[in-house]
């Protein structure tokens, strides 16, 4: 697998990542297994996953089979705090929840060090001086060895990299985690130049559109997907308009004449828009990423990319575009 700079820092990475919110959920041990050994073959490096992910389930499974893979040295390994899901808060960025839900990851990986931890979310409650503070301790003892951000729109991200960057002896921020794919582009109005601007790269998650970029949804929908749970199908609803239509229209068409999946098209076009690191491949089974790791191999024409563009482009106003921003 290509490998690329982890944002700015001296970290490089394959150009896929592998993640596992569905870990402890919808994925079994077995499939976890499988999955973790397709994607260090393929050459994957980056893993990422979440306090809150199965609610703690997801990075107790990595830890175990981290230890059983004896892979620890070989990749780099990415988790999260500031969630609270289910509480009237939500999100809590303070230092002494960061610093305690820091310490029950390490426990639940079983691992010494976080090589990039990131803020899953802004939180409103705590003052930003108070949450990098509090990534600083945890740099300085070793726990972490790099930050990033999730969810921040653009003066957050700003703000809280720029602050960063000043402070004495502070190590920058290198990431920002976003929600980018050919159905949502909203990130390209402000994230996207910011993330240049500051020197951080973007990982994208949900790459394929909550699974609507599969082309599982363009005719049915299939029995034990989220878009039929009465848990989840909302959040796959998102992408049911018109517009989504066409996009996923315009992917199947491409994926046909490049003898290749939706999905593996539609990776390839995000894994190469500028700023982005790696897309996140949340899968729920072993078949499903071993699909999506072929998008590994697959070099889009510049007329399918620029097609692919045309028809999800996304609306550029004032201020992010127009008179006010002319180059």
């Amino acid at each position: 697998m290509q490998q690329r700079p982890l944002g700015n820092s001296g970290i490089r990475v394959g150009r896929l990542a592998l993640g596992t919110m569905t870990w402890g959920r919808t994925t079994d041990e077995y499939e976890a297994r499988d999955q973790l050994a397709a994607f260090l073959d393929a050459g994957g490096s980056l893993i990422d996953t979440a306090d809150v992910y199965g609610e703690g389930v997801s990075e107790e499974m990595l830890g175990t089979l981290i230890q059983e893979f004896e892979c620890r040295d070989s990749i780099v390994l990415a988790t999260k705090a500031v969630s609270l899901p289910n509480t009237e808060r939500r999100f809590d960025a303070s230092r002494r929840h960061l610093l305690d839900a820091l310490d029950r990851s390490l426990k639940r990986l079983d691992v010494e060090h976080i090589d990039l931890w990131q803020m899953h979310a802004w939180d409103s409650h705590t003052p930003i001086e108070e949450t990098l503070s509090a990534i600083d301790s945890a740099i300085a003892s070793g726990k972490v060895r790099y930050a990033g951000v999730s969810n921040y729109c653009g003066w957050q991200t700003a703000r809280a990299c720029t602050m960063q960057q000043v402070k004495p002896n502070s190590v920058p921020l290198i990431t920002t985690q976003m929600e980018y794919s050919l159905l949502e582009r909203g990130v390209e109005r402000e994230i996207v130049p910011a993330a240049k601007s500051l020197g951080i790269g973007i990982l994208p998650w949900s790459p394929l559109g909550r699974g609507v970029l599969t082309g599982k949804y363009r005719h049915s929908i299939p029995i034990d997907s989220r878009g039929a749970s009465a848990d989840t199908s909302a959040f796959v609803n998102v992408y049911s308009d018109e517009r989504a239509k066409r996009i996923v229209d315009a992917l199947a068409t491409a994926a046909q004449g490049l003898d290749a999946s939706p999905a593996e098209v539609a990776l390839a076009w995000l894994r190469d828009r500028p700023g982005v690191i790696a897309p996140i491949l949340g899968a729920r089974t072993n078949a499903q990423l071993l699909m999506a790791l072929g998008a590994e191999e697959l070099e889009l024409p510049e007329e399918i990319t620029s097609a692919l563009n045309d028809v999800s482009e996304p609306h550029m106003g004032y201020p992010e575009s127009g008179w006010a921003q002319r180059r």
